[in-house]
C-alpha cells in the first residue's frame, strides 16, 4: 500500500496544478502554457506541503455564491450523506423512540446492516468540514420515522417510513432538523429531503402468504408473494389482506392504515406490470393510480414544505410509480414551495435506467425538472474502468436533447459516480479485470469527479469518497461510517491515498482527495460556464483516449476542457472557435497550429489528466 506521504506528493501535483493554473497563471495562454509548467514543478514540494498546513486556501465556497435563495440548481455542488453513517453528534437518541417500541431499538455499531448512531445534530456539527469541502447543498437520505426493525435488519436507512410528519428519533426531533436547515442557510448551504412515494414500511400481510395472524411464511420461494397481475385481480384471484394485531394504527397520516390505498398484489420481480404494482422487497405498494393517494401524499409533502422549509427533494424508486402520478404530483409541490418563498425549489427522481429515453421519460412527460443521471454514470464508468474509449461519451451526449422541455434540460441532470445502492467508483475500479495499481485507482476516481463537476449536469459527491473509501460492493457494503467504525468489513479496507482505515476518524481535511474536490469546487464556482454553458463534443476518436469539449455562454463565455482517459501520454488536433485560450486547470500542452484558419488547436496531454482553458478572442 503506498504510504499517505507519497500519495499526497503524486495527488498534490494535479491539485498544485490546478491551484497554480488558476491562480497565479491567470493570464497565460495556449503558447505560454509550457513555461509554466516549467517554473511549476521547481516549488510543487514544498508547495504540497504548504497546502497540506492550510487546507483552507481561499478556495471559492458557499460563502462566495449568491444566497441560497437566489440560486439555480445549476450553481451547486451536492454531497449526498447517510446521517446514521456520519456522524454522532448526540448520544441520547441512539437507541430511538422511548415511547413508541417499533420505532425503538437497532442499534449494534458492530452490525453493517443496523444503526450506528449518526443522527442530525452530528451533520450540524461538520457543516464547516463541508463548507471548506466546497460544498452548497446537502442530501440526506430519509429522514422521516422508519420501522426500526425489518426482516433481520433496521431502518438506518431511512426507506422505511411510518410517520410522514415526524423525524426519526434515532437522527433526532423536528426541532433539531429545523436547527439543521437554519444552521445550513446560516452557511448559505441548501438541504435537500430524499422522499418515498412508492411505499410504505412492510406492514400489511396477505393470508394466503402470512397465515391468518400475518405473523407466518407460508410461501416456500425465494421471490416472496408471487405477484397477482391486474388480469389475475379481475377474474378474482386475490390475495387476501391481513395487519397482525396491534399494527392497525402504526402510520400517519391515518389514512394510510387503510389497506383500499394499497395495490396488495404479492412481490415485485421488477418486470413489467410487476415494477409500478408490486411490493418493493415486501415493502407496502402505495396504490398511485388511485386519485385520493394522489392528493394525500401531495398534502403530505406538502405538509413538509410549509413545516422545515427544505430547497428541494431528490424522489426515491421513480420508475415504479405510473407516471402520470409524477405528472401531477411534481408540479404541485414546486408551486406550493414557491408559494412558501422558495422560488428555486427543485426536485429531482431517481430512475435506475442507464437508458436516456427512459430517463427522460419522467423529465417530460412526468413533469420532472430533472434526474439521476445514471447513463451518465455508465458511460463515464465504460470509459474510465472498462477502457472502452470516448465513444460512449459522445453517444451519450448526443442523445441530450431527450430531456429538453418547458423546465428541463440536459444540465440540470444530476451527475454522479457512484451510490448507496451500486456501490462507490472505488469499489468498482478494485474489481476491474484490468487490476489497477493504487495510483492508478486514484488518478482514475479523480478523473472521474471531475467529469462530474465539468461535463454538463450538476456534481455529487457520494459521502466518504473524498476520504477515499472503496467498500465490498453496494447496498450495506458501500454505507460505511466517517465516525470511527466498529464494522470489521468496513476497516479491512484499503483506503485510496491514506494510511487510515474506517476504524478512525475520517474528517481529515488534508486528505488529497478532499483537497482535490474543494478545488473542482473552486474552479466550478468560478467559471460560469462550468455550470450553465451549453455543451458541444469538439473532438473525439475511437483510436485516441482525449475526450474534448466546449461548455459556452453565448457572448459571455467559452471554456475548452479536455480529458486523457488513457495510461499514457496523448496528442489530438481541436477545432474549436477563437484564436486564444488560457490555462486556468491541468498541465496539458495546448497551442495553434501555424497553418490552421479555423481555430485548430493540438493538445499534448499527460495520462489520466483533464485540462480547463478559457477563450479570450
Amino acid at each position: 500500500m503506498y504510504k499517505k506521504n507519497k500519495i499526497s506528493t503524486l495527488l498534490f501535483s494535479t491539485a498544485i496544478s490546478l491551484s497554480l493554473m488558476a491562480c497565479e497563471n491567470a493570464g497565460v495562454t495556449a503558447n505560454e502554457s509550457e513555461a509554466a509548467t516549467e517554473s511549476k514543478t521547481a516549488i510543487e514540494s514544498k508547495t504540497a506541503i504548504e497546502v497540506q498546513k492550510s487546507p483552507s486556501m481561499a478556495n471559492k465556497t458557499a460563502a462566495d455564491l449568491p444566497h441560497y435563495l437566489e440560486r439555480d440548481v445549476q450553481e451547486e455542488v451536492f454531497y449526498f450523506v447517510m446521517p446514521d453513517r456520519f456522524n454522532n453528534g448526540n448520544t441520547d437518541n441512539d437507541l430511538g423512540s422511548k415511547t413508541q417500541p417499533i420505532s425503538a431499538g437497532g442499534l449494534d455499531k458492530t452490525h453493517k446492516g443496523m444503526f450506528h448512531g449518526g443522527d442530525i445534530q452530528g451533520l450540524k456539527d461538520k457543516l464547516p468540514y463541508l463548507k471548506e469541502l466546497g460544498i452548497s447543498a446537502i442530501w440526506l437520505t430519509p429522514i422521516l420515522r422508519n420501522q426500526a426493525m425489518q426482516a433481520g435488519s433496521s431502518g438506518y436507512h431511512g426507506y422505511w417510513v411510518l410517520d410522514f410528519t415526524e423525524i426519526d428519533p434515532h437522527l433526532g426531533s423536528n426541532d433539531d432538523l429545523k436547527d439543521l436547515i437554519d444552521s445550513a442557510h446560516s452557511e448559505n448551504i441548501k438541504i435537500y429531503f430524499d422522499i418515498i412515494t412508492n411505499h410504505t414500511a412492510d406492514v400489511i400481510k396477505y393470508t394466503e402468504c402470512h397465515g391468518e395472524d400475518g405473523l407466518q411464511w407460508l410461501v416456500e420461494t425465494d421471490k416472496g408473494c408471487p405477484f397477482k397481475s391486474v388480469a389475475q385481480l379481475a377474474a378474482g384471484d386475490k390475495y387476501t389482506t391481513v395487519i397482525p394485531k396491534g399494527q392497525e394504527q402504526l402510520k400517519t397520516p391515518a389514512w394510510l392504515n387503510d389497506t383500499k390505498y394499497y395495490h396488495n398484489q404479492g412481490d415485485s420481480f421488477w418486470q413489467g406490470e410487476s415494477s409500478k404494482r408490486g411490493d418493493f422487497a415486501g415493502l407496502d405498494d402505495v396504490n398511485t393510480n388511485d386519485p385520493e393517494v394522489v392528493k394525500g401524499m401531495t398534502e403530505i409533502f406538502k405538509n413538509l414544505i410549509t413545516e422545515f422549509k427544505p430547497d428541494g427533494f431528490r424522489i426515491d424508486t421513480v420508475k415504479h410509480v405510473n407516471t402520470e402520478f409524477w405528472a401531477e404530483f411534481s408540479p404541485a409541490l414546486v408551486k406550493h414551495a414557491q408559494a412558501e418563498g422558495i422560488k428555486n425549489f427543485f426536485m429531482f427522481g431517481e430512475v435506475y435506467s442507464f437508458s436516456s429515453k427512459e430517463l427522460s421519460e419522467y423529465t417530460t412527460d412526468g413533469n420532472m425538472q430533472s434526474v439521476l443521471d445514471f447513463a451518465f454514470q455508465s458511460a463515464m464508468t465504460q470509459s474510465l474502468i472498462d477502457q472502452k474509449g470516448t465513444k460512449v461519451l459522445a453517444t451519450l451526449f448526443a442523445n441530450d436533447g431527450d430531456y429538453l422541455d418547458h423546465d428541463s434540460n440536459a444540465n440540470q441532470l444530476m451527475n454522479f459516480t457512484g451510490n448507496h445502492d451500486m456501490g462507490r467508483f472505488a469499489y468498482m475500479l478494485q474489481q476491474s479485470k484490468f487490476n489497477y495499481s493504487e495510483e492508478q485507482k486514484i488518478k482514475r476516481s479523480l478523473l472521474a469527479h471531475a467529469m462530474t463537476y465539468f461535463m454538463r449536469g450538476v456534481p455529487i459527491i457520494y459521502y466518504g469518497d473524498e476520504q477515499g473509501f472503496v467498500g465490498d460492493g453496494g447496498d450495506q457494503a458501500s454505507r460505511q461510517d466517517m465516525m470511527p467504525s466498529q464494522v470489521a468489513s468496513y476497516n479491512d479496507d484499503d483506503l485510496l491515498a491514506t494510511d487510515a482505515t474506517t476504524a478512525d476518524d475520517n474528517f481529515d481535511t488534508t486528505h488529497p482527495i478532499y483537497q482535490s474536490f474543494a478545488k473542482f469546487a473552486d474552479i466550478f464556482y468560478q467559471y460560469p460556464a462550468l455550470r450553465r454553458g451549453e455543451q458541444a463534443t469538439v473532438f473525439q476518436a475511437d483510436d485516441n483516449n482525449i475526450f474534448a469539449i466546449t461548455r459556452t455562454i453565448s457572448n459571455e463565455q467559452t471554456m475548452l476542457v479536455a480529458f486523457n482517459v488513457g495510461d499514457s501520454t496523448a496528442t489530438a488536433n481541436i477545432s474549436v472557435n477563437g484564436n486564444e485560450y488560457k490555462q486556468v486547470a491541468g498541465s496539458s500542452k495546448l497551442a495553434k497550429n501555424a497553418n490552421s484558419e479555423n481555430g485548430e488547436f493540438s493538445i499534448e496531454m499527460p495520462a489520466l489528466s483533464f485540462a480547463i482553458y478559457q477563450q479570450v478572442k
